[in-house]
């Protein structure tokens, strides 16, 4: 058990049977009565987000989890299976835990893989993914960089809105956070 108080961004804890991460913390004193400690957390396994205010001396149950780095070997069905590049373990993860991930994996990718007893509870793809555009309107002459955007399909099937010179073939960076262009590649 932890105390409220100790929350900080990252932390993994078990509330009402199910596991939560904090997203967002804030220490709020108001001017009369006592402390709260406003958050913002993640439902690991549904992957939703809600606002959740503690006050003090409410304690959640820490949970120990491990993040391991694992290589994306290839997507078999409704999962897909990484590999442990210290021990060579494999693990076959549901396409359900990988979620809106799977739109940036490329075989080979390294992943942050979240393990909580020996089952994998989440995955996390690399913050900045480079990926060949496969279909996109053409741009035309006198597309520049400080104009509008276009949809560009990338190798991997996600839909990624792109400066409006970009062409079909050109290699580009996508923040995967916020499904965000970020440059071309050569």
């Amino acid at each position: 058990m932890i105390s409220v108080n100790e929350l900080k961004k990252g932390t993994v804890f078990k509330m009402d049977g199910e596991l939560y991460t904090v997203v967002w913390f804030q220490h709020h004193k108001p001017g009369k009565g006592g402390a709260i400690v406003r958050t913002r957390i993640r439902n690991i396994v549904r992957d939703t987000v809600m606002e959740r205010t503690f006050h003090p001396g409410e304690d959640v149950d820490e949970v120990v989890v491990e993040s391991r780095d694992m290589q994306l070997l290839y997507p078999e069905g409704d999962h897909f299976v990484f590999m442990d590049n210290e021990n060579f373990e494999q693990y076959s993860v549901p396409a359900s835990i990988v979620g809106d991930s799977s739109k940036y994996l490329k075989n080979e990718m390294v992943c942050t893989l979240t393990i909580y007893e020996g089952e994998v509870i989440s995955v996390e793809p690399p913050m900045f993914v480079e990926l060949v555009i496969t279909e996109t309107d053409p741009g035309l002459r006198g597309d520049t960089a400080s104009g509008g955007s276009k949809p560009a399909t990338v190798e991997t099937g996600a839909v990624v809105q792109v400066p409006l010179f970009v062409t079909i073939g050109e290699k580009i960076r996508v923040d995967t956070r916020d499904d965000r262009y970020i440059e071309r590649v050569k």
